[in-house]
């Protein structure tokens, strides 16, 4: 199965080919650039370089979400898009499942997604590797850095930051008496397409009619109308 895998949801985006247990090209790029003009000229551009067409594609997947609004709106409406037009199955997954992925098996300890939620929060979920596979043991949530530290003083075991939000989640929890946290090297830190055909190796595809973003909060316009209404979150 030739899976087109992309990630648009945060400043990096990144377009992957992956099939047979082999990733064929990814194209990577953190330059700050909309995402609505790089992402599908990414994946125009990788399926050209290696030779394949767009038909040859099985399956579409992306991350869903949580993540930039604007980036997970252009990711899962790339995804739909180009599966309606070749017809064929997406597979939406979460972006902290797919970050774990990019870290490799073996990994010990905890593994901890952040991505800068701003609002002094993080969008994070905690995972480890268990028989070979990437185990979840909290679900994907907008968490601040204080109850954070808490929650992984209870741990008390090695934690592996990773995502966009690892420099500032790593000074924060070690100001708040976390010490057995580490850091990523920056070229594993970042979301991947990669990891997101990876994890969609064990999930479910589903209909291109079928997929949706996934959001944690209500967006910056949505609380702006909400409060002009009176509506709290």
């Amino acid at each position: 199965m030739l899976i087109l895998a992309l990630e648009s949801s945060a400043k990096p985006a990144s377009v992957a080919v992956y099939s047979e247990g082999k990733l064929l090209g990814q194209y990577f790029q953190n330059s700050g650039f909309s995402h609505s003009h790089t992402l599908l000229a990414m994946a125009e551009s990788l399926l050209k370089n290696l030779g394949l067409k767009p038909n040859d594609i099985d399956l579409i997947a992306v991350a869903r979400g949580p993540g930039s609004f604007t980036g997970v709106r252009i990711g899962v409406s790339a995804a739909k898009g180009l599966a309606w037009g070749l017809n064929v199955p997406v597979c939406g997954v979460s972006t902290l499942d797919a970050m774990t992925y990019g870290q490799g098996n073996g990994t010990t300890g905890l593994i901890c997604p952040v991505m800068d939620a701003k609002r002094d929060q993080v969008y994070n979920a905690l995972f480890e590797w268990r028989d070979d596979k990437s185990v979840r043991l909290t679900d994907d949530r907008a968490i601040s850095l204080e109850d954070l530290a808490t929650e992984l003083k209870g741990y008390d075991r090695p934690c592996l930051l990773i995502g966009d939000g690892a420099e500032i989640s790593y000074s924060h929890l070690l100001s708040a008496g976390v010490s057995t946290v580490s850091i990523a090297p920056e070229l594993s830190r970042y979301q991947t397409a990669y990891g997101v055909a990876l994890a969609a190796m064990n999930a479910e595809s589903i209909p291109a009619v079928d997929l949706e973003p996934f959001y944690l909060r209500p967006s910056q316009a949505e609380r702006v109308r909400g409060g002009k209404l009176g509506i709290r979150e």
